[in-house]
C-alpha cells in the first residue's frame, strides 16, 4: 500500500509538473496516430507505409523531452496516460459506432446502396478491432520502456547539454524504440491476423522505423529548444525535488 501511495503521489506531482501542452499533444498523437493507421499509404510484398508514421514521431519526440528533463519514468508514466486514455477512447467509438445513426457523408452518397457502404466503413474504422487495439498497447508500452530507459542511459553518457547531445540521445533512442514499436505491433497484428511472413515483419519495421526516425530528426531542433527552456525557466523543480528525496 505504501508503494501504491508513493507512486500515485509521485503521479500527481508529475502530472502537475510536465506542462499541459506537451500532456495534450503526447496523448492527441497517440490517439489520432492509432486512427490514422486505417488509412494505407502504399503497400508492396516487403514495404508498407500507413497514415499513422506521419504522427507518430511526435510522440517519441515528446518522451524525448520528457526523459531529459524529468527522467526516464517520468517518460514512461506519461506514455502509459497516453495509452490509457487511447484505449477509453476507442472503447468510446466503438460504443458509438454501433448506435443507430449516419455519418455526414452517407447523406453525400450517389444511391442508398452506396450510402450503406460508407456508413459501414466509417462505423468500422472508428470502431476498430480488438486485436489492432491490443497490440497497438502492448507496443505502445514496450516501445516507450525501451525508448525512455535508453534514451537517459546514452544521455548520462554524452549529453553535455548541447543539441548534438540531445540529439544523439533522442535519435538513437527513437530507432531503438520505434523498430520495437512496429515490430511487436507487425509480429502480434500483422504477422498473426494478416499472415504476414517474418521477412515481411523485420522489414516493414526497419523501414518505417527509418521513416519515422527522419520525420522526428527534422523538428528535434525545436525539442531541443522546449527542454533548455524547461532547464532555464525551471519548469519541474517540484517534481525533481520530490524524486531526489524519495
Amino acid at each position: 500500500m505504501n508503494i501504491i501511495k508513493r507512486e500515485w503521489e509521485d503521479y500527481k506531482i508529475l502530472l502537475k509538473n510536465v506542462p499541459s501542452m506537451v500532456i495534450s499533444i503526447f496523448i492527441l498523437s497517440v490517439v489520432c496516430m492509432n486512427l490514422m493507421a486505417n488509412k494505407e499509404l502504399y503497400r508492396s510484398e516487403y514495404f508498407c507505409i500507413n497514415s499513422g508514421l506521419a504522427l507518430s514521431w511526435i510522440s517519441f519526440l515528446c518522451m524525448d523531452c520528457i526523459c531529459k528533463r524529468f527522467g526516464a519514468k517520468a517518460s514512461i508514466k506519461i506514455s502509459l496516460l497516453a495509452m490509457f486514455v487511447n484505449v477509453v477512447t476507442v472503447v468510446i467509438f466503438k460504443l458509438l459506432s454501433v448506435t443507430p445513426g449516419h455519418w455526414a457523408a452517407y447523406f453525400s452518397a450517389p444511391d442508398a446502396g452506396t450510402a450503406e457502404y460508407i456508413n459501414s466503413g466509417l462505423n468500422a474504422t472508428f470502431g476498430g478491432t480488438w486485436y489492432v487495439v491490443l497490440g497497438s498497447a502492448i507496443a505502445m508500452v514496450l516501445s516507450s520502456l525501451v525508448n525512455s530507459i535508453v534514451n537517459v542511459g546514452i544521455g548520462k553518457m554524452s549529453d553535455k547539454g548541447g543539441y548534438l547531445g540531445f540529439a544523439l540521445r533522442s535519435f538513437s533512442s527513437t530507432a531503438v524504440g520505434q523498430w520495437v514499436d512496429n515490430f511487436v505491433f507487425s509480429l502480434l497484428v500483422s504477422h498473426v491476423f494478416f499472415g504476414w511472413n517474418m521477412t515481411q515483419v523485420l522489414i516493414c519495421s526497419t523501414t518505417s522505423m527509418f521513416i519515422e526516425l527522419a520525420l522526428e530528426a527534422v523538428f528535434s531542433p525545436v525539442g531541443y529548444r522546449v527542454s533548455k527552456d524547461w532547464e532555464e525557466e525551471g519548469v519541474g523543480k517540484e517534481y525533481l525535488a520530490y524524486v531526489n528525496a524519495a
